[in-house]
């Protein structure tokens, strides 16, 4: 089976694939450019990870795709769902996902995933650091809706990846909750990008635009928005003709 970035899979896969889960959602027809945080996105490359993390309705989904679009860089998509939480399903797709940008990874590493007696996950991961390593060109990794994980073992699993992750390796994490990763110790050495609520909300301008393209309440007049004053904070919209007071 041929994946829509060209990567292929196992077919004899224990577990099968849900290729739709590996795809990159396509970018909305009318939407809001954030370069301000495409840009945050792009200077945080140099560290291993970036973390987007704000409830339902900030655009976390769409704010990565629209980044990928722009940055340009080998990029690998896992949508993630409450099915993953088995940590060889969850290892197999982040494999699976991983494929569709390096095909050839070595079957080796499906093939021990797939075994009725799976060796312990340490060496699994270990086995997967190596392969990931010997790819040398830069790759970033998506694992949308983290949120849906409650897996002690996965989150043993990210944490391991994160600390042997090679250099111009790049892991994105989109949820509406924090992991249990150690993000003090990532932040005391430099190596997490975060954007968070007070990021995502909209400023001023990306509010107008917004109202402008999707809403189309402006028949030749822009849309009346109420500051509360700076950008980043909440906005109030109020229609063309309604009195701001």
């Amino acid at each position: 089976m041929t994946g829509k970035n060209g990567g292929l899979y196992n077919e004899n896969m224990t577990i099968p694939i849900i290729s739709t889960k590996l795809y990159i959602p396509p970018l909305r027809t009318i939407s809001v450019p954030r370069s301000r945080l495409t840009g945050r996105l792009s200077e945080g490359l140099h560290r291993k990870l970036t973390l987007v993390s704000a409830s339902a309705g900030f655009g976390k989904t769409t704010l990565v795709c629209e980044w990928l679009a722009e940055c340009k860089r080998p990029a690998a998509w896992l949508s993630l769902d409450e099915g993953d939480n088995d940590p060889i399903r969850f290892l197999i797709y982040l494999l699976a996902a991983l494929r569709t940008i390096v095909p050839n990874m070595d079957e080796g590493v499906f093939a021990t995933l797939q075994s009725p007696q799976p060796p312990p996950l340490e060496s699994m991961l270990t086995a997967l650091s190596n392969e990931i390593a010997t790819y040398p060109d830069p790759i970033i990794l998506v694992l949308d809706d983290n949120h849906v994980i409650d897996s002690p073992s996965i989150d043993h699993a990210l944490v391991f990846l994160l600390d042997n992750l090679p250099p111009q390796k790049h892991l994105v994490i989109a949820t509406r909750k924090d992991p249990r990763l150690p993000i003090a110790r990532l932040h005391v050495r430099d190596l997490l990008t975060e954007l968070r609520v007070a990021d995502l909300r909209f400023s001023y301008s990306e509010s107008a635009e917004f109202l402008n393209r999707a809403m189309a309440l402006n028949r030749g007049h822009p849309p009346a928005l109420s500051r509360r004053d700076e950008p980043g904070t909440e906005l109030d919209f109020v229609a063309p003709g309604d009195r701001i007071g």
